[in-house]
């Protein structure tokens, strides 16, 4: 049965990362979690006829690592090379921007400009934006901070001259500190974010669940999501890889 073939132990274990608010989200410490990839998890879920046991997380480094280490079925990542062990791509659902913020008397304009010497750029440990930047930046030095949430607090605490992060996180964190940083509007990347499932499972799953996305963002699923949730900024991604 395709249910077995996704979940074996008769349950669909998705992990869920609540670290990029675009995603997924939990208002208040004790609340439900909310967002475009707890829909997605219900209605696969839903087609499957399995109970959906969510994993919470805090980070896309945990939420690797939880498929990884064999305690979740699915989940949901941005497609990275250094993330293909252990998990299996669907084409994107939606794209996202990683944008840069800087000190509003900085120099840097341009992301061409950020990549020196002497420019030190605060990133999410293991964030989609960490993994490329690591590959891509020659001069300049990544600082990493433990959570996406905590880069721009931790730019500002030691003076690092940029903080890189998803543009939604950034347009969150620059209001809360008036007057101290501005947006370079030119994206560094685009993330492309995808549902994942645990190599090694029948290839008949890992059919299905791509061809689940795609028909999710077709029929509009995905963007009312994305519209319910109050998600501004994030694109549907086009038909295909």
């Amino acid at each position: 049965m395709l249910g077995r073939a996704f979940a074996p132990e008769g349950r669909l274990r998705a992990a869920i990362n609540i670290g990029n608010g675009v995603l997924a989200r939990r208002a208040d410490p004790h609340g439900p979690v909310t967002g475009v990839s707890v829909d997605l998890a219900n209605e696969l879920g839903r087609r499957l006829g399995l109970g959906v046991e969510p994993l919470v997380v805090a980070t896309a480094g945990a939420a690797v690592e939880s498929m990884r280490a064999g305690q979740v079925d699915i989940g949901f990542f941005a497609i990275d090379p250094a993330r293909g062990k252990g998990i299996v791509f669907s084409p994107p659902y939606i794209h996202i921007e990683g944008a840069y913020a800087v000190p509003v008397e900085s120099p840097l304009r341009a992301p061409a400009d950020v990549d020196r010497p002497g420019v030190r750029i605060a990133v999410g440990r293991d964030s989609a934006y960490d993994l490329f930047l690591t590959r891509e930046i020659k001069a300049a030095t990544l600082v990493r901070a433990p959570t996406s949430q905590a880069v721009v607090p931790m730019m500002l605490a030691q003076n690092l001259e940029v903080a890189a992060n998803v543009r939604q996180q950034l347009e969150v964190d620059l209001p809360r500190n008036p007057g101290r940083l501005r947006l370079i509007p030119e994206s560094f990347m685009t993330i492309k974010q995808a549902m994942g499932l645990a190599a090694g499972r029948d290839p008949e799953a890992a059919a299905y669940l791509a061809a689940f996305v795609e028909e999710m963002k077709a029929s509009g699923f995905v963007a009312a999501a994305l519209k319910r949730h109050g998600i501004e900024g994030a694109a549907v991604a086009p038909a295909g890889p």
